[in-house]
């Protein structure tokens, strides 16, 4: 076993080097820069209330079919 002295190096964590790659903060922000709104193909939100009672039934009905079909 090597002993971990033979093997001592020093590191410097600062910002002040370079190892000759760009160091980018691509995806900062603070609480008073919140994310803006993205488009989405669909949104839940813009559904009307019998299209959601709709989705929700064809779920229950799907996941009920999976559960028939596994207890048989």
């Amino acid at each position: 076993m090597v002993p971990a002295a033979s093997h001592a190096h020093h590191h410097d964590h600062s910002h002040a080097h370079s190892h000759g790659h760009d160091h980018v903060h691509a995806h900062v922000h603070g609480a008073t820069s919140p994310h803006p709104a993205q488009a989405a193909p669909w949104s839940i939100l813009r559904m009307t209330m019998a299209t959601r009672l709709s989705a929700a039934i064809a779920v229950c009905a799907v996941l009920w079919g999976m559960v028939w079909v596994a207890m048989r």
